[in-house]
């Protein structure tokens, strides 16, 4: 174990969810494909162009800066940010420097600096010797993204390790999610972490900082932190320096130097003399925030309590809103009809498995699969389960139909004469038949080997089509090999 102590600060740009980009008219289309669709002479840095404040995303901002617990701002302006870069037309960035929207805040017991709003750079296509369709060796400008309005969240250093900045990055897109005010998809480049870390001798005088780009995945996030704890640490243990420089993450599993950093670069931020101050309505503040939904955290805590699930349940039911609103719509269509806490527990362990599991195997987003089965039906079928009506292996088989073509569970209990046999006359002749056919495992449970019941009461089952209740025909078994 490594005798320093890293100390983490993040730095997430997050993509925000507008119809239209930030100070322009045009899209905001993270899905086009065909590059240089989406763009006019304001987001190609056209001279004598004037850029227009988009409204919509200054309130997404505010409505994060909330959520987190930062102090909105009175009063806020947009300043360029000047340097020279080939996806960035005009020579400079609309950005904010000294008055930025949001101050303060926290989230997982880390300390926010501040948040504030920006416009997204174009996209550089880099072309490959030898790739065809294009030159070799080129690079291309994609001047969509140009322009999208960009939340930049800055944190103070108190993150010590690279699972603690993936668990504040984790939770940070959710709820982004939860507002709506991102998708904050990292494949698809929405949302994108750099960290800025430093290692040093606990007590002792803080190290030198490395900044760590191109994390464009949590996996990435985690394995680069830690690689660079790792880094800077046999660095200092062989008596070596550590280089205050930008590093980049490479598919190789390691930070590889892009630019050494000897002091802060200087944008030479002045305000824009284009877009008027903004005085904020506090109003407006107090409208974001009485629209804020619960967030992650604090739906996990009341799925806790209110469901009594466990942790790892509660945390895959609330990963997105949609989720937790079609187990709790379901839990709900129970408690109406007499539903309990083995009901709840029920609904848990079937969306979780079985429901998951076709919607995987389909493809099937959460919003299809509740037009195909709506919580109400879904309700219907754990009411089933639970009045021992259908077997689990029969309520398997009736969600895969209930997700193909829509049916009640009621509709298809009928239809398909798919209810639990229960009369014990019926399933006594199922296990003469089933004893006579399967001597060894009669022979085995005679031994004293009782879980050969379970190969009878399966053969069972199998003669049943699924339809026996397992515990009857459990305790048929048992009584008559006792005689």
């Amino acid at each position: 174990m490594s005798r320093f102590v890293p100390t983490i600060g993040l730095e997430i740009h997050a993509e925000l969810k507008t119809a239209t980009k930030m100070f322009c008219g045009c899209a905001n289309d993270s899905e086009e494909r065909h590059p240089n669709i989406n763009v006019c002479p304001v987001c190609l840095g056209h001279p004598g162009v004037l850029p227009t404040i988009n409204r919509e995303a200054v309130r997404k901002v505010i409505a994060v800066g909330l959520a987190l617990g930062g102090k909105i701002a009175e009063f806020s302006k947009f300043d360029r940010k000047n340097y020279f870069y080939p996806d960035l037309p005009k020579g400079y960035q609309i950005s904010q420097y000294d008055e930025p929207l949001v101050v303060g805040g926290s989230l997982k017991g880390v300390r926010l600096i501040r948040i504030h709003l920006e416009e997204d750079t174009a996209r550089l296509l880099h072309q490959l010797p030898g790739t065809h369709g294009r030159d070799p060796d080129s690079s291309y400008v994609d001047f969509n993204r140009s322009s999208v309005p960009l939340m930049e969240l800055v944190t103070e250093p108190d993150i010590t390790s690279a699972e603690q900045a993936l668990e504040f990055a984790r939770e940070l897109q959710l709820i982004l999610r939860y507002l709506g005010a991102s998708d904050a998809d990292m494949e698809k480049g929405q949302m994108r972490v750099e960290a800025n870390l430093s290692v040093a001798e606990p007590g002792g005088k803080l190290g030198t900082k490395v900044e760590v780009k191109n994390l464009n995945s949590f996996r990435a996030v985690r394995d680069a932190i830690a690689y660079e704890i790792d880094r800077q640490s046999k660095i200092l243990d062989g008596g070596g320096t550590v280089i205050q420089e930008t590093r980049g993450w490479d598919d190789r599993g390691v930070t590889v130097s892009q630019r050494i950093k000897e002091e802060a670069h200087d944008y030479r931020y002045m305000p824009e003399p284009d877009l008027p101050p903004l005085t904020i309505n506090r109003a407006e503040v107090e409208e974001i925030k009485s629209d804020i939904p619960e967030l992650p955290e604090a739906k996990r805590d009341r799925f806790t309590k209110e469901f009594n699930l466990v942790p790892e349940q509660v945390a895959l039911l609330t990963e997105d809103q949609e989720t937790a609103s079609y187990f709790e719509k379901t839990v709900s269509e129970l408690a109406a009809a007499g539903g309990d806490g083995r009901s709840t527990e029920l609904v848990a362990n079937y969306f979780l498995s079985d429901l998951k599991g076709l919607m995987q195997k389909t493809g099937m987003g959460i919003g299809e699969l509740s037009e195909k089965i709506p919580p109400v039906n879904f309700a219907h079928l754990i009411a089933l389960v639970a009045a021992d009506k259908i077997s689990s292996r029969t309520a398997k088989d009736m969600l895969s139909k209930m997700l193909e073509k829509g049916f009640d569970p009621h509709e298809l209990l009928e239809t398909d004469n798919l209810g639990q046999v229960t009369n014990e006359r019926e399933l006594m002749e199922i296990v003469e038949k089933v004893i006579s056919s399967v001597p060894k495992a009669v022979e085995d449970y005679k031994k004293g080997k009782i879980s050969a019941i379970e190969a009878l009461v399966g053969r069972a089952m199998g003669e049943l089509k699924g339809r026996g209740n397992p515990e009857l025909l459990r305790k048929l078994f048992a009584d008559h090999l006792a005689k």
